[in-house]
């Protein structure tokens, strides 16, 4: 059993353009960073963003681990006007390989460590220019669990977060990303020729179905699994492996 996630883009569009412009009107600050990776989670916030702020107000971060061809994604971002000074092209690699070196960090830590010089190097320059961090995660990566506590979970705003990966790729075409981002393997760049769904174990077509019904509908996980579902334990063990993530930190109220 299967159900259609499908959305209407341009709704979708309209109510989150509406949503980042009553953020500004809300906090009184009308600046937002951004980190792109050149992936479609972040290309597609990008593209929203460019709805909604003013082109000299958007400050893109491209904060590369390892070496990256990034002509696509400045392409768009000269298309965009951004201007040339707001735009940081830093790699991270120097800070990372200091802290992986200190601590003798294995590959999960490192990929941790990047998440969190990222979100350091991010906060630092919203706090330098007086705007928001903009974060770029999607509903699948939140309830799957997918993501670096205090790292690339950490934001002020946080538009597409309501969406499933699939519904995600129906915003991207909507917005005219080009095809090259969307059909793109999706990646975190933890390490070389890492891709989401190799270390999932699983697609995100299949994760999306599953998480449907168990968060959005709420029906018990032996159901599920009995429904024919492609992965269903696998994606329900990998959800429930990292519950604590949702719920952290644990505050003692006295």
């Amino acid at each position: 059993m299967k159900i259609s996630l499908s959305i209407k883009p341009d709704k979708e569009t309209n109510k989150i353009v509406k949503f980042l412009k009553r953020v500004q009107k809300t906090t009184k600050i009308d600046r937002v960073v951004v980190g792109i990776s050149g992936g479609i989670d972040s290309t597609t916030v990008f593209y929203l963003l460019e709805r909604a702020y003013k082109p000299e107000n958007i400050y893109p971060a491209i904060l590369n681990f390892y070496p990256k061809d990034n002509t696509l994604i400045k392409k768009i971002l000269t298309g965009a006007h951004i201007p040339k000074e707001n735009i940081l092209d830093l790699s991270i690699k120097p800070m990372v390989a200091e802290i992986e070196k200190r601590l003798s960090a294995n590959s999960i830590r490192k990929g941790n460590i990047m998440a969190r010089v990222r979100m350091i190097v991010l906060f630092d320059l919203a706090k330098k220019v007086n705007g928001l961090v903009c974060g770029t995660e999607n509903r699948s990566e939140r309830l799957l669990g997918y993501f670096t506590r205090f790292g690339d979970a950490a934001s002020d705003i946080e538009p597409i977060t309501y969406l499933y990966k699939t519904q995600l790729y129906q915003l991207a075409s909507f917005l005219e990303v080009p095809k090259a981002i969307i059909k793109a393997a999706p990646t975190a760049g933890l390490w070389n020729n890492q891709t989401d769904e190799k270390e999932f174990g699983f697609s995100y077509r299949d994760a999306d179905q599953v998480l449907h019904f168990y968060v959005d509908r709420r029906i018990k996980a032996e159901k599920i699994k009995k429904m024919g579902l492609k992965n269903a334990k696998k994606i329900i063990d990998f959800v429930e492996k990292n519950l604590f993530k949702q719920k952290v930190p644990y505050r003692f109220s006295g």
